[in-house]
């Protein structure tokens, strides 16, 4: 990693629930806290929540484990989202355009194995 990166958010996935690798058919990823309700755990990967250094921006990287994924659009809950829930969906559609509110979009790309431990970090 170059030095003059900053990065505002890293957390590890805790747990899988059963149905979240189905997403990966339509390109997204969900991730949440401890807070995820009963009925969305099955569909999510379950991370730890730390606070957020910054503004997530287009432009900046989403790293899973070492795959880099520029980040092409944010929609306008994921911040706050984030931030009190711990919850980010992921679509790696590559879109310009943030089409729903708490979605992070990134680079159009095959989507990750993510597994128990992998490191989720988002930097400048």
């Amino acid at each position: 990693m170059k030095t003059n990166e900053a990065i505002m958010y890293q957390t590890n996935v805790k747990e899988i629930g059963q149905d979240a690798q189905d997403f990966s058919e339509i390109k997204m990823a969900i991730f949440f806290g401890d807070t995820a309700p009963d009925a969305l755990r099955s569909s999510c990967y379950l991370i730890e929540v730390y606070p957020v250094n910054g503004v997530i921006k287009p432009g900046m990287s989403l790293v899973i484990d070492n795959e880099d994924f520029e980040i092409t659009a944010v929609g306008h809950e994921v911040q706050r989202n984030l931030v009190n829930l711990g919850h980010m969906a992921v679509s790696f559609t590559g879109k310009q355009q943030a089409e729903l509110a708490g979605t992070m979009y990134v680079v159009d790309k095959e989507l990750p194995i993510i597994s128990i431990g992998s490191t989720i970090t988002i930097k400048e």
